[in-house]
């Protein structure tokens, strides 16, 4: 476990108010937050292992860049953020072409910071999709003795050979079965459909019982709905859920920028509405954004703004839970 990889953003906001209203005010670096965090934020940025051609690295950040563009203030559920703890720590050194490296620095990154702060929640911005391998050993590793499940939201599987491939963005999900690190029955895939996943990868998914949720299946039952019955599913089985969001799982029409969009995608409505029900979820601990690829954006950047979006909806949940109690 390792925090050496662990550099300042790119890009941060100098701000010094004791009053913050915007995001950019609202969230601060971790060494000079004397608390521990509630939520902890870290980015990695990698795209070198992407299948697709892709600019993901460059997100975190993007991401970063546009918080001043966005209030602390949500109000759609009356909720103010401002007294939540975020802290930044930053981003991890990549190497410049080594992936597996790179993949090594991410696991002991976030083994490190799941070690240091064993009750905060932890939010990876990446990066492409390889990341989520690194991260979840990172979290096994800190975690020994507890199981992981894992919840997707993804236009894929995801389940494609590395020993083809190699640990790329198309891979996470078999490396982490084949390695042990999560059991199939452990995985549920929401949001897949359409022409996007070959039927090895999905004889794969089912000969290792990983559960797989059709979007015509999720939109039948409400979208919100089977988002919460696959926590509660996962809680009564694990002990710590870990969340990906691929951000290719949203329709090409409200997200050009990500390496590989597709038609017949979420909408940012059913995408926001469902990460504010995983921030709610008390066995949610981990989460992570991947495949945003700012430099196939529109100009007005809606994509990116969509993700930070989508983030920001994540801790209105994190908040709910808090006021509230657990799910």
């Amino acid at each position: 476990m390792s925090k050496q990889w662990l550099q300042p953003p790119e890009w941060s906001w100098n701000v010094n108010t004791d009053d913050p209203i915007y995001v950019h005010q609202w969230v601060k670096q971790i060494n000079h937050m004397e608390e521990k965090p509630d939520l902890l934020l870290y980015g990695a940025p990698i795209s070198r292992s992407s299948i697709s051609v892709s600019g993901a690295s460059l997100y975190p950040t993007e991401f970063r860049r546009i918080w001043k563009g966005f209030s602390t203030y949500n109000i759609d559920e009356d909720i103010d953020l401002v007294d939540y703890k975020v802290a930044d720590a930053g981003d991890i050194v990549m190497h410049t072409t080594d992936i597996p490296l790179s993949h090594h620095r991410i696991q002991e990154v976030t083994s490190y910071l799941a070690s240091s702060y064993p009750n905060t929640i932890t939010s990876m911005i990446g990066g492409d999709h390889s990341i989520t391998a690194c991260a979840v050993r990172g979290v096994k590793e800190a975690f020994p003795d507890e199981s992981i499940g894992i919840l997707q939201l993804d236009t894929h599987l995801d389940v494609r050979d590395p020993a083809e491939l190699g640990p790329a963005n198309g891979t996470p999900i078999r490396q982490l079965v084949d390695g042990s690190t999560v059991r199939g029955e452990d995985i549920i895939n929401i949001g897949l459909h359409g022409y996007f996943n070959t039927r090895p990868l999905v004889t794969y998914a089912k000969e290792h019982s990983i559960q797989m949720v059709t979007l015509k299946e999720a939109r039948k039952a409400g979208f919100v709905q089977t988002v919460k019955e696959a926590l509660n599913k996962l809680s009564e089985k694990v002990d710590r859920v870990y969340v990906t969001v691929d951000m290719d799982v949203l329709d090409i029409s409200v997200a050009p920028g990500v390496p590989a969009s597709t038609p017949g995608g979420l909408s940012t409505t059913e995408l926001f509405d469902s990460l504010i029900e995983i921030g709610r979820h008390s066995s949610v601990r981990h989460i992570d954004f991947v495949c945003l690829d700012p430099s196939k954006d529109s100009a007005v950047s809606e994509t990116v703004k969509t993700g930070v979006y989508a983030w920001l909806q994540f801790v209105t949940g994190l908040v709910c839970r808090d006021e509230n109690g657990s799910v």
